[in-house]
């Protein structure tokens, strides 16, 4: 039977059904191998990757992350002239999963968060004057999918637990609070700059270019991270993440975390005043033969 809240959709042939729900809302679906619509999701893709997907497939299939970047994703911008998102790229000349097989996904493990919700949406909120976010829910109706008639119910917390989403979440939940507090903020941080893309790109998606970043003395020369905090964050990538996210927070945002070193400080402090220097004596030198040049003409 057919849900007739679907003819309601707030978009056109939307599969969303417009009702926010929470965590102990029921669900009642099962995929399964043997059912009619095997694999029939994988077949047309648009899949958003979080910083965890990425890791977590480019360690699956052994790659450097900008290898995998290059070979299986495509950016996209998630806001006009905002920051940019990632999504998998499918099969050349279609749009099939490249991980789908008769037998269903070849990475099923580390299959992304997009794919173990399925067929719940996330919706993470976030309130201008709060601090923090929520986490509502909606359910994704496909003409297609034949897993909602089948016989088996539980609530949507039971489902995200079922399909190791959870630590997925927790993972990602610094990247999803640097994009919404990007949104909520709007204008009044202005627009970023070429540089503060480059970095949210690189932190957040291309991690082991972010290794070689932080692990460089540029990074050493600027930052006071103390030695340990330094080394867990080599060692592992979703532990570099974490650490990632609170350096775009500083960076983009300017809440410090991270200390500065003094020295460092300074030294900014001094080139600044020395480059204020030099525009103010070229300045000056400009003028002078400006007036020099002006007071020949008169002569003439």
């Amino acid at each position: 039977m057919s849900d007739p809240r679907a003819d309601s959709a707030p978009f056109p042939q939307s599969p969303v059904v417009p009702a926010t729900l929470e965590g102990l809302a029921p669900l009642t679906f099962r995929c399964r191998k043997g059912i009619a619509c095997w694999n029939a999701c994988c077949s047309n893709i648009d899949i958003a990757l979080t910083p965890v997907d990425i890791v977590r497939l480019k360690q699956h299939l052994g790659l450097a992350s900008w290898d995998f970047l290059k070979d299986y994703t495509v950016p996209y911008e998630m806001e006009k002239d905002g920051l940019a998102g990632v999504k998998l790229r499918p099969v050349d000349g279609g749009s099939a999963c490249r991980f789908m097989t008769a037998e269903g996904c070849s990475v099923y493990d580390d299959r992304p968060t997009a794919c173990r919700y399925y067929p719940v949406a996330l919706l993470a909120m976030r309130k201008q004057d709060e601090a923090f976010d929520r986490q509502y829910y909606a359910i994704v109706r496909e003409a297609h999918c034949l897993g909602h008639a089948e016989p088996r119910t539980q609530t949507i917390d039971a489902y995200r637990a079922e399909q190791g989403v959870v630590a997925y979440d927790e993972a990602a939940r610094g990247w999803r609070q640097l994009i919404l507090k990007k949104k909520s903020s709007g204008p009044t941080i202005g627009k970023p700059s070429k540089r503060s893309l480059e970095l949210f790109f690189m932190t957040c998606y291309d991690v082991d270019r972010f290794r070689a970043f932080v692990a460089s003395e540029a990074f050493a020369g600027v930052f006071d991270l103390p030695d340990e905090e330094l080394r867990a964050a080599l060692v592992d990538d979703l532990a570099l993440l974490q650490f990632g996210f609170r350096f775009l927070r500083q960076v983009l945002f300017g809440e410090t975390t991270i200390a500065l070193r003094s020295d460092s400080v300074e030294q900014r402090r001094a080139r600044m005043a020395e480059q204020r220097a030099r525009v103010e004596r070229e300045a000056a030198e400009r003028l002078a033969r400006d007036d020099d040049e002006g007071g020949a003409f008169v002569d003439l």
